[in-house]
């Protein structure tokens, strides 16, 4: 989702003013990318998202007042909402699967190269899952064990199984019909079967499973 020159509208949401500009500055290295508010808590992060209508939205969720997991369900709740993108550091991994619960369409670390931060961004604007490789295996380490997480998806078909760990990687429905030799109305059948299966609610709730149950490469690795 972006306007109609094709640019991605970016709010910063960071309790941290020094944190703030050097997003800044890496966003503003890029003419697909414009930074259109800053907000310093969750309460000022939903009054820019209603007032500059932002297509991403990068959420710390350790701040004081409201924090981003709030802010990220309130966001979420809006009609047609931004995607949110949790930011963390490593001591915040119940933030961030809250945030994802909350309805974040991915996590990122704070230290994300420069240029990386920039690919993802258009990756979570074209409508992806986005994970930070490091981060998202210490979150599978300290939340939802590999044994569980096998045990959950076993009662899932095949081909249900493939979509998953498409899922996993973040691709879009799209990309999982051509990867997969499916239509598109076929992949959103599997996609909406498999949520149900597990009890998931979205999308990025599958692709953290996907994560968990060790379906992708270099899951198995220590963080």
């Amino acid at each position: 989702m972006t306007d109609s020159a094709g640019v991605i509208r970016v709010l910063l949401v960071d309790d941290d003013p020094m944190v703030r500009g050097h997003l800044r500055t890496i966003l503003g290295s890029s003419r697909e990318i414009e930074v259109v508010g800053e907000a310093r808590d969750g309460a000022e992060a939903v009054e820019e998202v209603l007032r500059g209508r932002p297509d991403v939205v990068l959420m710390d969720l350790r701040m004081p007042g409201v924090d981003g997991v709030t802010a990220t369900r309130e966001i979420a709740a809006l009609a047609d909402p931004p995607t949110v993108i949790a930011l963390t550091t490593f001591d915040s991994d119940t933030h961030v699967r809250a945030a994802l619960a909350a309805g974040a369409s991915g996590y990122l670390v704070k230290t994300t190269p420069a240029e990386d931060l920039l690919n993802l961004i258009r990756v979570a604007a074209d409508g992806h899952v986005v994970m930070s490789p490091i981060a998202a295996r210490r979150l599978v380490t300290q939340s939802e064990r590999g044994e569980s997480a096998r045990a959950r998806i076993e009662e899932l078909a095949e081909r249900e199984r493939e979509v998953l760990v498409c899922l996993g990687e973040g691709l879009t429905n799209p990309e999982i019909a051509q990867r997969l030799f499916l239509s598109e109305t076929t992949v959103k059948s599997y996609v909406s079967r498999l949520l149900t299966k597990l009890g998931l609610t979205h999308r990025t709730q599958a692709a953290l499973l996907a994560h968990r149950a060790g379906l992708l490469p270099g899951d198995g690795d220590p963080p």
